[in-house]
């Protein structure tokens, strides 16, 4: 029951704030959310189901891909309405994400001004997409995640004095290192970076600056969460599994294999990287790792290019109850 106890800690600090000193409060919770296409809306259910615990408030945020949407839509929405601005800010997204179907999130885009009109998960496109870079497929740059973000989410608000700090992390082309966008670095452009992939979209360029997807090289920010005051507790939300009981054979199969590890890997050097900080005494109070769960058979098949209500609601639902377990300390998996 250590989220409830913290939560307790938390409320206790807030109605005492006119009196107490702000280092005098107890330390704040920082959330780390891994990017993995459709899958992040497992970590979705995950903040939905936090957002339920009274005095629940993170104090930081880091996120890349995926990660970095939730992030962003949660703080935006914390920033000007709390826990309801919050919940509300996340659905709105990821409910036009599934009622777009294609393109949403850059993963599967419907390129309708070059005839492209159908192109979800195919053989074709996957074809097309290893013949083709997306200069060639889609000259214009067209992102429908772009309108979604523009619609749906207020960036102004994330450099509220009511905003959790931010990080969201893309991936500079010209070198292959990681950047970091804080929250008033944060915009339309800094977030489309953080979830663009090579294979379907253009590079996005900022400043003279050409970046892809932050999942290649910090998926999600890790250690950078604990510069700063004292975090409390460190939970990692991990929307990629990074094993599995099965070697896969499908075509399909394979490639969702691959994004697996290639996407897990920064994850786990950044882990590693708070482990020794742990060993020194310092970091956070808990560090807790929670993780979709490849073996729930109400998932079937993880697809990180499946984008439908219906699929984005089921990892929804299993977000919520791993955070439920989580909350209640039951099933907890070890950091």
């Amino acid at each position: 029951m250590v989220l409830k106890q913290i939560m307790r800690r938390l409320g206790r600090a807030q109605a005492a704030m006119a009196v107490q000193k702000p280092s005098n409060q107890p330390p704040g919770m920082a959330l780390a959310l891994q990017g993995g296409g459709s899958l992040g809306a497992f970590t979705w259910g995950v903040l939905d189901r936090l957002l339920d615990e009274p005095g629940f408030a993170p104090v930081r945020l880091s996120g890349a891909s995926a990660g970095a949407v939730n992030a962003v839509a949660f703080a935006s929405g914390w920033a000007k309405g709390g826990v309801p601005g919050a919940r509300d800010a996340l659905d709105r997204v990821w409910r036009r994400v599934g009622e777009c179907g294609v393109g949403a999130l850059g993963f599967c885009p419907t390129w309708a001004n070059n005839g492209i009109t159908q192109a979800v998960n195919s053989a074709a496109f996957a074809m097309a997409t290893r013949l083709f870079s997306p200069y060639s497929l889609n000259p214009l740059g067209f992102n429908p995640l772009r309108s979604i973000l523009v619609e749906e989410v207020d960036f102004a608000a994330l450099t509220l004095p009511t905003a959790p700090a931010l990080l969201i992390s893309a991936t500079r082309v010209r070198d292959g290192q990681p950047h970091l966008f804080g929250n008033a670095a944060i915009s339309v452009d800094s977030l489309l970076a953080s979830t663009t992939l090579p294979t379907l979209h253009q590079a996005v360029e900022i400043e003279g600056e050409a970046y892809w997807d932050g999942g290649y090289t910090l998926n999600p920010p890790i250690r950078a969460l604990l510069d700063g005051s004292a975090v409390g507790t460190l939970l990692v939300v991990q929307a990629m599994a990074n094993c599995t009981h099965d070697t896969p054979r499908t075509a399909a199969a394979i490639r969702e294999r691959l994004n697996q590890i290639t996407f897990s890997r920064p994850l786990e050097a950044e882990m590693e990287l708070v482990r020794e900080v742990l060993k020194r005494g310092e970091g956070p109070e808990q560090l807790d790792l929670l993780s979709i769960d490849p073996q729930d058979p109400t998932l079937g098949d993880l697809n990180g290019l499946r984008i439908d209500m219906e699929y984005l609601l089921t990892l929804k639902a299993h977000g919520r109850a791993q955070a439920a377990d989580w909350i209640n300390g039951a099933a907890r998996p070890t950091a």
